[in-house]
């Protein structure tokens, strides 16, 4: 164990310097050597240090992933006070949302901390990253097939993780591939489990704009929510108890009140999920032409059938507001992707890298033998998925896109669990091994009554039943045969196209859409109603399909693709040495730099870079759910009251842009100034470089952020909430005197 720690930190020191960088996500660690003289250009005042430090306090201990990543977050208060996005808050939002107490359209706000609610999220702070490439590869060759290749990979990165875990509870270690699989680093984070909402505006402030405004700028919307991390003794991570107290924090943010303007410079910290810049051409042409158009329209039937049955009443759309944002905010996406790569001309932009990549291999009798079958291994790859890939596509979005069957794949382990116990009793199993089955089986009823609280919680029988109908009736018409399950075909035969007379036999007859029947069975399950069940027999055949079938039938065309992308990418850099090329986003930590820009989207087309709340009133529309303006917050516009948080001619910001470099899981992200100051948090892209997760496009691309002061007019003279503000510290501007170093914002000592 000591030796591969001392490899792992060896490793960190003696990974090579390459050359001045350009637009993307980097990895903090590599700031000093790759970023720094730029970012000083572009207007940074902070050391290499403040920003990324292991053994001192710096702005990353200031940064939280939520959950495992589906949202980032920071920390603006010495007692623990994390800013995230509305849309991430969101469905802690609607789970508290109540009739009686409709957090989503009057807002929360928890004027004393035991008011707080538990977030059921929880957050984590990074400790470190290192440089494990070498310790890894050690372990690879080029012999390997992707399997033995991945069980490698596995097997060594596993035993990196359980070396710095050890026995601590709350200490996480991952190991991410990077530059598909040419790279490999580790990532050591304290986990945090008790979190709390503390406050959120109404819908119609955190969602201003709704899906018509999803993806466009100008933006009037006030993303955002407020929780609360908290710690056990000791400051240290600790489950939810009455006892923990605010966690103190390494660091937190000051907040910026000098607002922006043109060129200033922004830096988003974060973790953004997953983007695809080294994707081909061929990848390209699947997406566009088969991938995303079905995509889109899987989708947007969903959101008729939701939005038909919302209207009914506010208790369905209390239920299904939080999965008709999810539905509907990579509806819109997809839609957007497909037109930006299409008008950027981003096939054949990928189709020329790769006509240089192979003229570049063939001038070269050892790039012929080790970069040689790139091409052909992607022509192969994608002969075979341009078939398979949209039978996946279908059977995730359409199929497990219905809740009572994606609900119903938990009791399809029952059912599995009941069958091997039955055949183990038959064949005179031994006794331990049938008793460790049973208690497999109880540990699954258990879990199994847990989540199906949360379940039928937010589940309305006639959206599902009629989403079965018409999922049932896609899945039909546009995916073949052959790559679907053979007793499905038969089973579907009987109903002669009537998807509304199949769904109405299913859900007449499955327990799986009923309370009440799945407790009852719950408490007293037998196989006998399991087999019986059309529900749970529906799950069960399209769950198996997928495991033992559809990947199966992907599987060679997926490790060909793994293979050429690996030896694609790993030459793609060696022909351009000068260049440094940020690797794809994948759930780490990532600095993303630039400026405080406008942009011109097309020819006599101009967007200013900020927009003020007079833009609200423009949009109020009170017969339009998605424009309604809050009586208070059209008072506080039409009087200007806007109190300290206006800009110097009077007005009050709502959203900046910027050209940094973000992708989903940025949501919530700070946007930080030169000084190390939060200035607004992220929320969105633009619609018109929607291609950007495949292709950056530097004049074009932007990033839509809430400009902090905004956040905190909501807090303080909407909601009334300024013990908040006094949390945090406010730093306004010193014309008189020069910028002092930074000092970095810890909690008091105890």
């Amino acid at each position: 164990m000591k030796k591969l720690l001392l490899a792992i930190l060896i490793a960190a020191f003696v990974a090579p310097i390459t050359t001045k960088a350009d637009e993307g996500m980097w990895l903090p660690m590599f700031i000093k050597r790759l970023n720094y003289q730029d970012m000083k250009a572009k207007g940074l005042q902070l050391t290499p240090e403040e920003i990324y430090s292991v053994n001192n306090s710096s702005l990353k201990d200031a940064i939280v992933r939520l959950g495992p990543g589906f949202c980032t977050g920071e920390i603006i208060s010495s007692q623990g006070l994390m800013l995230t996005n509305h849309h991430c808050g969101y469905s802690v939002i609607q789970e508290n949302s109540t009739v009686e107490h409709d957090y989503l359209t009057d807002g929360f706000w928890a004027m004393k901390k035991d008011e707080e609610l538990p977030a059921g999220f929880s957050v984590s702070f990074l400790q470190r990253m290192d440089d494990v490439t070498a310790v890894v590869n050690a372990k690879l060759n080029e012999s390997m097939t992707e399997d033995e290749r991945k069980a490698a990979i596995r097997q060594v990165s596993d035993s990196i993780s359980k070396a710095i875990e050890g026995e601590e509870k709350y200490i996480e270690a991952t190991v991410k591939s990077f530059f598909k699989g040419n790279e490999f680093y580790v990532f050591t984070y304290k986990v945090f489990p008790d979190v709390r909402l503390v406050g959120a505006p109404p819908s119609s402030i955190g969602k201003f704009g709704g899906d018509t405004d999803n993806w466009m700028w100008p933006r009037h919307t006030g993303d955002f929510t407020i929780f609360r991390v908290y710690a056990g003794e000791n400051n240290e991570p600790a489950e939810y108890s009455v006892d923990n107290k605010p966690y103190s924090p390494k660091h937190f943010l000051p907040i910026s009140m000098e607002g922006v303007k043109k060129d200033d410079y922004a830096m988003i910290f974060g973790y953004p999920g997953s983007t695809d810049r080294f994707l081909t051409s061929y990848g390209i042409q699947l997406a566009t032409e088969k991938d995303q158009p079905s995509r889109v329209k899987i989708r947007r039937k969903k959101l008729d059938i939701y939005e038909e049955g919302q209207a009914e009443s506010s208790e369905v759309r209390i239920k299904y507001a939080s999965k008709h944002a999810s539905v509907s905010n990579y509806w819109k996406y997809f839609i957007g992707q497909t037109e930006g790569l299409k008008n950027l001309k981003v096939y054949e932009k990928k189709k020329a890298i790769e006509d240089d990549f192979q003229s570049w291999v063939a001038k070269d009798s050892k790039r012929k033998e080790q970069y040689g079958e790139v091409i052909n291994l992607y022509e192969e790859a994608y002969n075979s998925l341009n078939d398979v890939q949209l039978a996946e596509t279908y059977l995730f979005e359409a199929i497990f896109g219905i809740e009572m069957i994606r609900y119903g794949i938990g009791f399809t382990r029952l059912k599995g669990l009941f069958s091997s116990i039955a055949q183990m009793e038959k064949e005179g199993a031994d006794a331990e091994k049938i008793e460790a089955q049973k208690q497999a089986l109880n540990a699954t009823i258990e879990r199994l009554k847990a989540s199906s609280e949360d379940h039928f919680k937010d589940f309305y029988k006639p959206i599902d039943q009629k989403v079965f109908a018409a999922m049932f009736n896609f899945y039909e018409s546009d995916t073949d045969n052959k790559y679907k399950p053979a007793d499905y075909v038969t089973y579907v035969a009987k109903f002669k196209g009537d998807y509304a007379k199949m769904a109405e036999k299913v859900f007449s007859k499955s327990i799986l859409v009923d309370k009440e029947k799945v407790m009852a069975f719950l408490d007293n399950p037998t196989a006998k109603t399991l087999d019986k069940d059309p529900g749970v027999a529906l799950a069960d055949m399209f769950y198996s399909f997928y495991i033992s079938d559809l990947r199966t039938l992907l599987k060679p065309a997926n490790d060909k693709k793994a293979k050429a992308d690996r030896l694609f990418v790993d030459g793609l850099r060696k022909m351009n040495p000068d260049k440094v090329y940020a690797d794809d986003a994948n759930s780490t930590m990532r600095v993303t730099y630039g400026n405080v820009l406008d942009y011109y989207p097309k020819d006599a087309v101009h967007y200013d870079l900020v927009t003020t709340a007079q833009g609200i009133l423009e949009k109020e529309d009170p017969s339009n759910p998605e424009f309604v303006v809050p009586e208070k917050l059209s008072s506080l516009i039409k009087d200007k009251d806007y109190g300290k948080y206006a800009n110097k001619d009077g007005d009050l910001v709502v959203c900046f842009l910027s050209n940094n470099d973000i992708t989903g899981g940025n949501s919530g992200s700070p946007v930080i100034n030169g000084k190390g100051h939060l200035i607004g948090t992220a929320f969105d892209g633009n619609w018109e470089a929607m291609s950007g997760d495949i292709a950056f496009e530097p004049n074009l691309q932007r990033t839509i952020s809430v400009d902090v002061r905004y956040t905190l007019f909501i807090i303080d003279k909407y909601a009334g909430a300024g013990h908040l503000i006094d949390e945090m510290k406010l730093v306004y501007a010193k014309k008189e005197a020069p910028m002092a170093p930074m000092k970095m914002e810890v909690a008091p000592s105890k």
